[in-house]
């Protein structure tokens, strides 16, 4: 089931980001065999949503025989995909001139930190990191504060992950018409400064700004310490949201004068503090001001226009993310629970006899 219901992916197993970009290509439909090491420590864990929708075959790439098999896979597959550090896959000989001289339709795609070149290509760094050094983390604060980490690894999944599987389909778009592969080259700070660009524009406009420290684009505590998340940037929003919390415009400082934005931020604090949140979800989902409940990821599921949406599934007693987008021809599955390490490695090795059309 899916869009991409005949391709064929080699994952080698590596760290999250990659992991992310294989996911999105199973949830639509690849066939995606990861590579995992024999035996590996740990517990296996069938609900891991990076693990989902693909089967496991063992290998020790150290071992010649084991080497010889995974390439032969390789050979068969459509997408070849990694994310260890730079030249590790070169030294294990399945770097891609290796790779793509017996297989000159394969996409190889490969994820980094920093790219594969340039003075910091084998430095380290986490998500953080990349954030910081392609100048999001900046704009991440509230006044007169520290820069704060999102609440999500953005530039490792939407930067990373997101932008190698991307890189793969456009990649497949044009072998479709030469007949050949190439090298899909993704780096998540490239991929973090990619997310930057609508708010990079704003920065660079004389007069704009970034609603990042408004008072009406921001979250309030409720009465019950509970949480709404308010959005009201357009003007008849934002008189929407004043109705509702019952507060006269004529009397709160001018929400044009960033120097008045405290002021204006702690009258409505206050009054989001005299009901709980559920007084205030019920209100806001009657007027329409952009105003939401903050849910936790126990909540969101529940939600009736999430869960009329399926935008949850269930995957090994666990909610998870729905695949995404949607297709009117040909629509994705639920996902498969994450397969042991090595659970498919003979189903995977019978079953790839042959390459696809």
């Amino acid at each position: 089931m899916g869009p991409l219901n005949t391709l064929r992916v080699v994952e080698l197993a590596a760290g999250a980001p990659t992991a992310y970009a294989a996911t999105l290509l199973a949830d639509l439909g690849a066939d995606v065999v990861r590579i995992d090491r024999p035996a590996p420590g740990g517990r296996h864990h069938a609900a891991d949503p990076l693990g989902r929708g693909r089967r496991s075959l063992a290998a020790d790439l150290k071992n010649e025989d084991d080497l010889r098999t995974v390439r032969s896979l390789i050979d068969r597959a459509d997408v070849f995909l990694e994310g260890l550090r730079p030249g590790m896959c070169e030294r294990l000989g399945l770097g891609p001139d290796a790779l793509t001289a017996s297989n000159p339709r394969l996409i190889y795609a490969r994820l980094s930190g920093w790219g594969r070149s340039g003075p910091w290509a084998m430095r380290p760094g986490h998500d953080l990191s990349f954030l910081a050094m392609a100048g999001l983390l900046d704009g991440d604060r509230p006044a007169d504060a520290p820069p704060a980490p999102p609440s999500t690894y953005l530039s490792t999944f939407a930067g990373g992950g997101m932008f190698q599987a991307l890189g793969i389909l456009a990649a497949l778009h044009v072998r479709g018409r030469s007949g050949r592969g190439q090298v899909v080259d993704a780096a998540m700070v490239d991929g973090a400064a990619m997310l930057d660009v609508m708010v990079r524009q704003w920065r660079d406009l004389p007069g704009m700004t970034t609603v990042t420290d408004a008072p009406f684009y921001t979250t309030y505590v409720c009465q019950d310490g509970l949480s709404v998340a308010v959005g009201a940037i357009e003007p008849r929003f934002y008189d929407t949201l004043l109705e509702c919390l019952a507060l006269d415009p004529a009397s709160l400082p001018d929400r044009a004068d960033e120097s008045t934005w405290p002021a204006l931020r702690a009258r409505l604090a206050e009054a989001f503090a005299e009901h709980p949140r559920h007084h205030w979800t019920k209100v806001f989902d009657e007027h329409e001001a952009c105003v939401v409940p903050v849910l936790d990821a126990a909540e969101a599921p529940g939600h009736p226009a999430l869960h009329e949406r399926g935008t949850f599934v269930e995957v090994a007693g666990s909610h998870q993310p729905a695949p995404s987008p949607r297709f009117s021809r040909t629509p994705a599955g639920t996902p498969a629970p994450a397969p042991a390490p090595g659970e498919h490695t003979t189903e995977v090795l019978d079953a790839w006899q042959a390459p696809t059309g």
